[in-house]
C-alpha cells in the first residue's frame, strides 16, 4: 500500500466514490434525498453497535478486533455517503466544518474568557446544528 493510499485526501476520496458510482450507472439514484436516507441508515448501523453497551464497554469497543472492524466499516459507510452528499450539493465539507466550529466558538465561549479577547477555545459542546 502506498503512503498516498494510506492517507488519501478528501477530494481524492470523493473522486473515487464518484467514479465507482459512475462505473455502475448509480448517479440517477444519488439524489440528495436518497443520499441523506442512506447516510441515516448507515449512522443507525453505527449506533446499533453501541446501543446496549455501558459507557465503559463503549470506550473499549476497539479492543475487540471483530467489533473494531464493524465500527471502522460503519464509519466508512457514513463518511462515504456524507462525502457523496457534499459532492452532489456542492458543499465543501472541510469549509463547512471550519465555519461551524467558528460559530460554536462564538456561541459557547470558554468560561471566564471575554469573547472580545480573541482567545476563544472549544467548550466541549457538540457541533450539532441549532442555527
Amino acid at each position: 500500500m502506498t503512503e498516498e493510499s494510506e492517507h488519501p485526501d478528501l477530494a481524492g476520496l470523493q473522486r473515487r466514490l464518484a467514479e465507482f458510482a459512475a462505473a455502475r450507472d448509480w448517479q440517477p439514484y444519488h439524489t440528495p434525498k436518497n443520499l441523506v436516507a442512506a447516510l441515516s441508515v448507515e449512522a443507525s448501523e453505527l449506533v446499533e453497535i453501541f446501543q446496549w453497551l455501558t459507557p465503559e464497554e463503549s470506550a473499549g469497543v476497539m479492543a475487540d478486533p471483530t467489533t473494531a472492524h464493524r465500527v471502522r466499516d460503519e464509519i466508512a459507510d457514513v463518511l462515504a455517503y456524507l462525502l457523496q452528499l457534499c459532492e452532489v450539493l456542492g458543499v465543501d465539507p472541510l469549509a463547512a466544518l471550519a465555519a461551524k466550529i467558528d460559530r460554536n466558538e462564538r456561541r459557547f465561549p470558554v468560561p471566564g474568557k471575554s469573547a472580545d479577547s480573541g482567545d476563544l477555545g472549544g467548550s466541549g459542546e457538540s457541533t450539532e446544528s441549532g442555527e
